[in-house]
């Protein structure tokens, strides 16, 4: 299948680091990942997915169990790969990824953990991501949503997201990120 992409250039997004007060009152860093306030960035991660609410899981990811996520995050933290990480202290509470699919092409994925969604930081750690893509001269990126995922769709489109493909259960998403 050929995505398509929109014409229209999404953004313009600055890369991290970026510091904001969440809706919540709460003071958020992003940064990338291997800049953040901790000398063991996967360690966190893996803390913060270890952690991440069953109930928000989507497509099989974050996945369970600390193995599996050891092994899950050596696949995405891959230097080819561009990541940023969320922080509310020293405590990774978000983390958006940009992988290869092996086109020409990233897949986008984003997690928040529950105590900290619908408090702004999605918006600003996915825009943040962006920012650092168009940096590192990634154009195209996608990822799939679940239709029913509202929050999410609007997320998406709000940073410039158009839909690219028509699945029954699963919307995919496509982005430009350079002119």
């Amino acid at each position: 299948m050929t995505r398509a992409y929109p014409d229209e250039v999404a953004g313009p997004y600055d890369p991290p680091p970026r510091s904001f007060e969440d809706s919540g009152g709460r003071e958020i860093r992003v940064h990338t990942y291997g800049e953040g306030p901790v000398d063991d960035e996967s360690e966190a991660l893996v803390e913060m997915y270890v952690g991440y609410d069953p109930e928000d899981r989507a497509q099989g990811i974050p996945p369970t169990g600390e193995e599996t996520v050891r092994e899950w995050l050596e696949t995405i933290l891959d230097p080819e790969s561009t990541n940023v990480v969320a922080w509310h202290g020293n405590r990774a509470i978000g983390h958006a990824t940009l992988v290869p699919d092996g086109t020409d092409a990233y897949e986008l994925a984003i997690f928040v953990l529950a105590g900290y969604q619908s408090a702004g930081i999605g918006t600003r750690l996915i825009e943040a991501l962006l920012g650092a893509g168009r940096e590192e001269g990634i154009d195209r990126v996608w990822l799939t949503v679940e239709r029913w995922n509202t929050p999410a769709v609007n997320l998406y489109r709000k940073v410039g997201f158009e839909a690219a493909g028509n699945g029954s259960f699963e919307m995919e998403m496509a982005a430009r990120l350079v002119d």
